[in-house]
């Protein structure tokens, strides 16, 4: 129960890994409270994991401002205070582009749901987290946080800058007891990417099947990624043992991006 009495907020929680860190939260004794756009999901997933009242859903959309603070806010309503957070909304947006055909729009977006969804969350988590002088902040980027793949422009570019965040926010409540960190998971085969991932292939020129094993010959394990994989690394950096690591990109990715 590394994470006994604590409360945890989790954007996009209702699949893949939002979803596995929540359960992996309620599993060591956290409250939990997910922010989701598709409703009847969400209280699937919540009827599924029986978890009676140690876990809320709230409506929203990570792309809207009064969204993810609201959410916080209705956290805290519920539960009393947030200790942690989880940045976890995102995503490479369903029409993707070779960069010479981008309109500001397609950009707008992805940087919207990645970026701005974890600024705001940060922000607003912080007016809490700071007078109580403790709390942990951890947003999931990406292996392109480090490399970068075609027609992924924006969403590389947004992974980057989630990653520079990490790194100053890091520095700035380092002394209030506050740690903040990235997770950059490599190619995990979730719903999203089951149902994203052909188009993004298309946009490549190639076919889903050679996407994946061009994610997989580029990593030192030779498979994709799983959900627990990030799960229990969030488990870590959520719990006391991880108290002396923040400011970190760390990546679950097989070993595609060994630094």
């Amino acid at each position: 129960m590394l994470l006994e009495n604590k409360i945890a907020a989790v954007t996009g929680g209702s699949a893949g890994i939002g979803r596995g860190i929540a359960e992996a939260y309620l599993r060591e004794g956290a409250k939990v409270a997910i922010l989701a756009r598709n409703a009847e999901k969400a209280e699937r997933m919540i009827q599924e994991l029986n978890a009676g009242d140690r876990i809320v859903f709230v409506q929203g959309d990570a792309t809207i401002q009064e969204s993810v603070e609201g959410f916080i806010d209705e956290t805290i309503s519920t539960f009393g205070t947030i200790d942690i957070l989880v940045n976890n909304a995102g995503g490479a947006g369903g029409d993707l582009q070779p960069t010479v055909s981008l309109t500001d729009e397609e950009f707008d977006f992805c940087i919207k749901i990645n970026l701005y969804a974890t600024f705001w969350g940060i922000r607003h988590a912080l007016k809490t987290m700071l007078p109580k002088q403790s709390g942990r902040i951890i947003n999931i980027s990406s292996v392109e946080g480090k490399h970068g793949k075609p027609v992924l422009t924006p969403y590389t570019a947004a992974k980057h800058a989630i990653n520079g965040m990490t790194k100053s926010v890091a520095r700035e409540v380092g002394t209030e007891g506050i740690t903040v960190n990235s997770i950059c998971p490599g190619l995990i085969l979730t719903d999203i990417v089951m149902d994203t991932g052909p188009a993004t292939a298309e946009a490549m020129g190639i076919t889903f099947d050679q996407m994946v094993d061009m994610f997989v010959a580029d990593s030192a394990i030779k498979r994709p990624n799983e959900v627990h994989e990030v799960a229990e690394l969030a488990v870590l950096l959520a719990s006391e043992a991880g108290a002396g690591i923040t400011g970190q990109q760390i990546s679950v990715d097989g070993g595609t991006a060994q630094y």
